[in-house]
């Protein structure tokens, strides 16, 4: 019996013997850095494998596909190595030469995938220094020297993960490329400001501060002509992004975000799930602490909903427009809210009205009544022209009070003399922790004095945390108060509106109320300033709006207004008839989003 043995022929994916008498090969080469010493080592890989090849008699040289500068956990990122699969699975290479498993890939399932993927196809891989050719040998090895290839990364990640939070220990700032309004110096390893773009980040933080919102200040950021870092548009995102900057006075917080793995890759906003490092007065602050406070305050104010007491409905801040969260109806306490009147016509006119009535009917606030927009312009600007021409003995005996009223408050005072006694209650507790440790003191007797100690440590606590309120509300104040001194002075002669001056010194505009016989008057506008002075404006529809049938053409005299201090407890009752609050009822204002 004689046995003739048929050799094999390469047979492609349909079953048709392969006219290619030459295996067609490829190599795969990549370097994870940029560094000069590696991108050496990179040219010469891809002309030592395009060498090898072509030297081969038995070989058709198909290509050396490398990546630079890439990762080895993720093929994503490896724009070479995709085309290389892709040429493989479309019949166009036969065999792929990779110096080793982790240069081919450091994820295991990865590494076995794409060796799957080939082997059905007919293409094998052959690993130099591992001395592999899948198409001859079995996965076990392969599989053991890619996890160990896997664990080196994660050993690595794990490393650089701790050299970096020793240093970010040590104060210094890692991964800082610069922001808007700062440069990052590498020869000193400092933060040095930016002054050209400086200038930007104090327009934004001074805008949003007075009252503008992230909308309207990337609309005029972009109507300067003014550009972001990158050269592109602002939109709210990336105001909101300068708003919420520590850097931007002075501090650095680092840690911000986290890798969960070193495999993925995936970035998280760090929550509390690893440390955080915040480092006070870094570098030179481009704005003050208070501006970023006060700016901070109101982006939270805005962004967190606001439950008004009146009808547990849900409303959120907003500033997109001058008059937005400034408005409240005089009945029923509810914002204002913006509408568009006859947008097609000629008759088209922007108007203001109760949310009370446009949501829930007008029965729910019957005596409210659309206002325009225009009118409540016209009448900001004659409160104004009153109260810096008409009134002026009255002005400056009431700013003289106000001034008093701070400069007699003797919060700071009790303040540290609550702080003194603290600090005296936690000594005599401290003390009586070690006599109880040490015997002198029974454990009943240590009970009961401790729990009188801690009785009165929440006591200071509370008083403590109402005279730190008391106390930056009389610095607000006095800020308020020299801003407004400041607008008076530089705007007295202002004829027309100027939606910077109403934001920086109105609080609020009640809409709506009662004149002095009780009648109701739906076009009174009161407009209650920052420092608690108030203007009363009676029937403004008439005064002005338009010209109507039998309607008044002419201002009347100053008589037809009121101007009168407000009562700082009293600013949030927004009606404004005549009888008090009952003893238990709520006023509606009270929480609302002023």
């Amino acid at each position: 019996m004689e046995v003739q043995v048929i050799k094999a022929k390469a047979l492609d994916e349909n079953g048709v013997v392969k006219r290619h008498n030459r295996l067609r090969v490829a190599a795969y080469c990549r370097v994870s850095t940029d560094e000069k010493d590696q991108i050496k080592s990179y040219n010469s890989m891809v002309q030592h494998y395009t060498d090898y090849i072509k030297k081969n008699s038995d070989w058709e040289f198909a290509g050396v596909y490398a990546d630079k500068a890439a990762t080895g956990t993720s093929v994503n990122k490896r724009p070479e190595f995709q085309n290389l699969i892709a040429e493989c699975l479309n019949g166009k290479i036969d065999l792929v030469i990779a110096k080793s498993l982790s240069r081919f890939a450091r994820n295991t399932l990865d590494t076995v995938k794409y060796v799957r993927l080939l082997k059905e196809k007919g293409v094998g891989i052959y690993f130099e220094n591992e001395n592999i050719n899948t198409l001859k040998d079995g996965e076990f090895l392969m599989t053991i020297l890619s996890s160990v290839a896997q664990q080196e990364v994660e050993n690595t990640s794990a490393n650089v993960k701790k050299g970096l939070a020793m240093r970010m220990q040590r104060g210094e700032v890692v991964c800082f490329q610069g922001c808007l309004g700062y440069d990052y110096d590498y020869e000193k390893k400092e933060i040095v400001i930016n002054e050209k773009e400086a200038d930007t980040v104090r327009y934004i933080f001074e805008r949003y501060a007075s009252g503008a919102g992230s909308t309207v200040i990337a609309r005029e950021l972009n109507e300067k002509g003014i550009k972001t870092r990158k050269g592109g548009k602002w939109g709210i995102s990336t105001v909101m992004c300068v708003i919420k900057n520590e850097k931007y006075k002075g501090d650095v917080l680092m840690g911000k975000t986290f890798t969960t793995d070193p495999i993925t890759k995936r970035r998280l906003k760090n929550r509390g799930e690893q440390d955080q490092y915040y480092i006070k007065n870094h570098h030179e602050a481009i704005i003050s602490e208070e501006l970023f406070e006060k700016a901070n305050a109101i982006r939270l104010k805005r962004v967190g909903p606001n439950k008004l007491q009146t009808n547990k409905l849900r409303r959120k801040y907003n500033r997109q427009y001058c008059f937005s969260s400034m408005l409240y109806c005089g009945y029923c306490g509810d914002s204002l809210s913006r509408r568009t009147w006859h947008s097609s016509s000629k008759y088209y006119k922007i108007i203001w009205q109760c949310s009370t009535a446009t949501k829930k009917g007008k029965i729910n606030c019957k005596h409210s009544k659309a206002i325009e927009e225009s009118v409540i312009e016209k009448a900001f600007t004659e409160s104004y022209r009153i109260m810096c021409c008409g009134n002026k003995n009255v002005l400056d005996e009431f700013l003289h009070k106000f001034e008093e009223t701070i400069k007699g408050d003797n919060s700071e005072k009790e303040y540290k003399k609550t702080q003194r006694s603290l600090y005296e209650i936690n000594k005599k507790r401290k003390k009586l922790l070690d006599n109880y440790l040490s015997g002198v003191v029974s454990p009943e007797i240590y009970k009961q004095l401790d729990i009188e100690y801690e009785k009165k440590v929440a006591e200071y606590d509370k008083a403590i945390a109402l005279y730190e309120d008391k106390i930056d509300e009389n610095s607000l104040m006095k800020k308020r108060l020299e801003i407004f001194k400041k607008t008076l002075a530089q705007n007295s002669d202002q004829i027309e509106f100027d939606k910077n001056i109403f934001e920086s010194i109105i609080s609020k505009v009640i809409v709506g109320g009662y004149d002095e016989t009780g009648t109701e008057d739906p076009y009174k506008l009161s407009f209650i300033y920052k420092t608690g002075f108030e203007i009363d404006i009676d029937n403004s529809k008439e005064l002005f709006g338009k010209k109507r049938k039998n309607g008044l053409t002419d201002l009347p005299s100053d008589n037809s207004y009121e101007l009168r201090s407000v009562v700082s407890n009293d600013q949030n009752d927004t009606r404004r008839g005549r009888e008090p609050f009952a003893e238990n009822e709520q006023h509606p204002g009270k929480n609302d989003h002023a």
